[in-house]
């Protein structure tokens, strides 16, 4: 059997072959980008001197991820995934090298500017999971992408428990302490563009549109224009963008005060990072069981059980003292799991209902839009807790919560419709 002149087994073959590679990077590059999260809040506190603006330094990032999602998206859309996975690779690690040298300069222009470049890394990793869709069957998207999100545990567990070895690694090259992890991180980065360039062929998403006959560019509009128009027409994407920007934006405004909240009660920087640690075991673990369920249970419940596990966690984290607490550890556990359930059911609805000549336009906008959700959530979650606390903040987020549930019982309604 032939599909665009290509022999179905080949790209079978291929598809093996490129959720393989993705693994291997996923593994790799998920380093660079957890290892600084225990840190990134602290380091921007001690430069401003402002606890209110601690958390800008990941707010950024969540803005960077935000802006490069949507031009990596463009760049793909012409050149595949390969070229763009490298290149967000690859100014993600220029962004770890500028935020060591903001905490060699106490420079906090430079910690923002290389924020923004690290969130190119966390764009590319977003955007594997949609390259590990490109040649899958409807019935195995969620499989798929799922493995490829779940490989970044390898990497993301270990990079927070990584910080102290980072920390004593920075001292003795004399460099502030809290810029370790990201010169570790850099390094990461690296060698997952490396994977990338050289593992990454054919070229998946080049090949989907062979395939089926696309053109690599589409012809009119812009690709904003082009995304909007295809979410009116299949409403059901709307709803799966509504929920994964929501879970996303709670789940980082909890995330980047929590190693704040928890030094307020002089936990040990170890200690910090153990539990960022078990929140993102939390977000990846787990990931092939949230895929399969998804497939086989239907994509909408999958988002509403999401939401049911982040209100869980928002309200241990609601009554979590300072310091360390099993209150903490169990509600970002859970911060994590409840963002793995809304984001591979949200991201399986979008490659699934996503037309091929419009593959990477949606999913750009898609998580340009999760991305902005985020840094907004991030930027406010600062203010938050310098104003009222870390509990108002849990009790704030509850509102992002509701929207997630809502969503997926929209997503629900609209493909039954579709059916």
């Amino acid at each position: 059997m032939t599909t665009g002149g290509l022999v179905l087994s080949d790209l079978v073959a291929v598809q093996r072959h490129t959720v393989r590679t993705l693994v291997l990077s996923q593994a790799v590059g998920a380093i660079g980008i957890t290892i600084g999260i225990a840190t990134a809040s602290l380091l921007a506190r001690d430069i401003s001197g402002s606890e209110s603006q601690a958390g800008l330094a990941q707010t950024f990032q969540v803005l960077g991820t935000a802006v490069a999602a949507y031009l990596l998206a463009r760049l793909m859309a012409r050149r595949g995934r390969r070229v763009g996975l490298t290149t967000g690779y690859l100014l993600g690690a220029s962004g770890a090298v500028l935020a060591v040298l903001a905490g060699v300069l106490d420079s906090m222009v430079l910690l923002l500017v290389g924020a923004l470049l690290l969130g190119t890394t966390s764009a590319a990793n977003n955007s594997a999971r949609y390259a590990a869709t490109d040649l899958a069957p409807d019935e195995h998207k969620g499989r798929a992408l799922s493995t490829v999100v779940w490989a970044t545990t390898i990497g993301a567990v270990a990079g927070p428990n990584l910080t102290g070895p980072a920390g004593a690694l920075a001292n003795g090259l004399g460099i502030p302490e809290l810029t370790g992890p990201f010169a570790l991180g850099s390094l990461g980065m690296v060698l997952a563009a490396l994977i990338v360039t050289v593992g990454l062929r054919p070229d998946p998403l080049l090949l989907a549109q062979e395939a089926a006959g696309v053109a690599a560019e589409p012809p009119r509009g812009t690709a904003w224009s082009r995304a909007v128009v295809v979410s009116r027409e299949r409403p059901v994407l709307a709803f799966a963008v509504l929920a994964m920007a929501c879970a996303h934006a709670a789940m980082v405004g909890i995330m980047i005060m929590t190693p704040l909240h928890m030094e307020h009660g002089h936990a040990e920087l170890r200690v910090i990072g153990l539990v960022i640690s078990l929140h993102v075991l939390g977000m990846f673990a787990f990931s092939p069981l949230v895929g399969l369920l998804a497939d086989r249970t239907g994509r909408p419940a999958v988002l509403v059980e999401g939401a049911a596990l982040l209100l869980a966690a928002m309200v241990l984290c609601a009554f979590a003292p300072e310091g360390s607490s099993w209150q903490i550890f169990a509600g970002l556990f859970l911060l994590g799991l409840g963002w793995s359930f809304a984001t591979v059911a949200a991201s399986t609805l979008i490659a699934q209902h996503a037309p091929i000549e419009a593959r990477t336009d949606v999913q750009g906008a898609a998580d340009l839009v999760m991305g902005l959700t985020a840094a907004s959530a991030g930027g406010l979650a600062g203010v938050v807790v310098d104003a009222w606390g870390y509990t108002e903040l849990a009790v704030c987020a509850v509102g992002l919560v509701v929207l997630v549930a809502i969503a997926g019982l929209g997503a629900r309604a609209t493909t039954r419709l579709a059916g």
